[in-house]
């Protein structure tokens, strides 16, 4: 009897969502699991996602500035709840599977590296397979949490393909790609400013014409662009100029942020990570045993354990090794 709350709930879905939306009830798993009986199947990784402790160490995971200095940077996880926030307006607004687009934007990043950008590039560089936080992000979830949180299908393929050239299945996966840069684009500029990297006065005057003068509107004029040019629509695209602007505006930041951030701290992390790297590639004897990780190619182990490790823990490993 109890099995009606959630089979309310997946009725509901097919009414005030759109036909070309994912709905829960056809949510499916690679093995298969007993479905919950107030819990339709996207809320249920949802809930898995948040209760994961990689999940929880993202806020210790620096976004672009290192956490440290100052209390208001952002970290991962605070990017991750930004990105959450603005997908679920957009998938709300479209009449789309809002606890399917939560889902995956609260799972996104589970697989970042310590240190940001800087010890992403450091481990693909040394990882003869070479690395890339999407694909990480999936093997969280996959194998490496608990042996594998087994969520479904849809949530798995907008992780992986939240990114890059890549494009995902459904319409709320798309909406992550979008949210996730509206998100790091007004974020970022945001911490530059109050890193002092630039002022609002250094931002292009004919981009912020188009966008806005300030994070907000920014950040609402890229929403409705979305919504605007999508609604009613079995597509997740955003208006030409609009988005030109917005492409132009990442470019800016490359140029003028993310290409001279903290040299000394960006050096720092560097060392960091090629340090650990190494020592636990020559010494895997001091691999930690958990989820079989000594059973696995020595390469893959190491990239696995260093990729999962916060800020502070990979400082404090590097301290430990460097003193013995």
């Amino acid at each position: 009897m109890s099995t009606i709350y959630r089979i309310n709930q997946e009725q509901r879905e097919h009414q005030y969502l759109r036909p070309y939306a994912s709905f829960s009830d056809a949510a499916e798993r690679k093995a298969p699991e007993a479905k919950c009986d107030i819990r339709p199947e996207y809320q249920r990784d949802r809930d898995k996602i948040i209760h994961s402790k990689a999940f929880r160490r993202l806020k210790h995971k620096t976004q672009v500035f290192l956490a440290t200095d100052g209390d208001h940077y952002r970290t991962r996880l605070t990017h991750t709840l930004e990105v959450s926030q603005i997908a679920r307006t957009i998938a709300r607004a479209l009449e789309l599977n809002e606890d399917l687009t939560e889902a995956i934007a609260l799972g996104h990043d589970l697989g970042h590296t310590p240190f940001g950008h800087t010890g992403e590039h450091v481990l693909n560089k040394m990882h003869p397979g070479g690395f890339k936080h999407a694909e990480q992000s999936l093997k969280v979830v996959d194998s490496l949490e608990h042996g594998g949180l087994n969520l479904t299908y849809a949530v798995r393929d907008g992780i992986v393909n939240h990114t890059g050239s890549d494009v995902a299945d459904t319409l709320e996966g798309k909406i992550i790609k979008f949210a996730d840069r509206i998100a790091y684009i007004n974020h970022d500029i945001d911490d530059a400013i109050r890193a002092g990297l630039i002022t609002k006065s250094d931002l292009p005057d004919d981009l912020i014409a188009v966008l806005g003068a300030t994070h907000s509107v920014r950040i609402d004029t890229l929403i409705k662009a979305i919504v605007d040019y999508s609604y009613a629509k079995p597509i997740v695209d955003m208006q030409p100029d609009i988005h030109k602007a917005m492409l132009a505006l990442r470019e800016f930041l490359f140029s003028e942020v993310y290409t001279k951030t903290n040299h000394q701290q960006d050096s720092f992390a560097c060392e960091v990570i090629e340090h650990l790297y190494t020592h636990f590639l020559n010494n895997p004897n001091e691999l930690p045993s958990y989820n079989g990780i000594k059973d696995r190619d020595i390469n893959e182990a190491v990239k696995d354990y260093i990729a999962g490790m916060t800020d502070v823990y990979a400082v404090q490993k590097y301290k430990e090794i460097i003193k013995n």
